[in-house]
């Protein structure tokens, strides 16, 4: 099974907790990186540490989660070695990954209900990179920021 780490803000403690459960019930070996409770903290902590898990090897994909997904996506994103993908349904989960290589997914709890979001990490953990004319795409979003060819 896949090692996945899980991390989220205080607006989305409920529904990590709920999905760290339910993967791991699936056999999954998942590293939950925080936060554990409701007090307010700041996803750009939690989206950098996903990202340093994903980058040291310590997980293979991620789940990100905050309110909306989109703050802890950015953050996510800012390390070389992420391609999150903000998701709410399957169809761009399965995207995310056919066509971006994507490693992590972001959801916002406050958007997205649990079985919509079992749903599009089913989809996300279930499909492969096509690879092929995707891959020069995929290295270009990890090369230095230049101008478009």
């Amino acid at each position: 099974m896949t090692r996945i780490a899980i991390a989220s803000d205080h607006a989305a403690v409920e529904l990590k907790t709920m999905l760290r459960d339910w993967l791991g019930e699936r056999g999954h070996e998942v590293l939950d990186l925080g936060t554990a409770t409701e007090a307010s903290v700041d996803y750009p902590d939690f989206g950098y540490r996903l990202a340093a898990a994903i980058e040291k090897g310590d997980a293979d994909q991620g789940i990100a989660l905050c309110g909306s997904g989109i703050g802890i996506s950015i953050a996510v994103n800012r390390n070389p070695a992420c391609r999150c993908a903000l998701v709410s349904e399957p169809l761009s989960a399965r995207l995310a990954r056919k066509h971006n290589d994507a490693n992590v997914i972001a959801m916002g709890a406050r958007l997205i209900g649990p079985d919509m979001a079992k749903a599009c990490i089913e989809a996300f953990l279930a499909t492969d990179f096509l690879g092929g004319r995707h891959q020069r795409r995929v290295d270009k979003l990890s090369a230095s920021a230049r101008e478009p060819a």
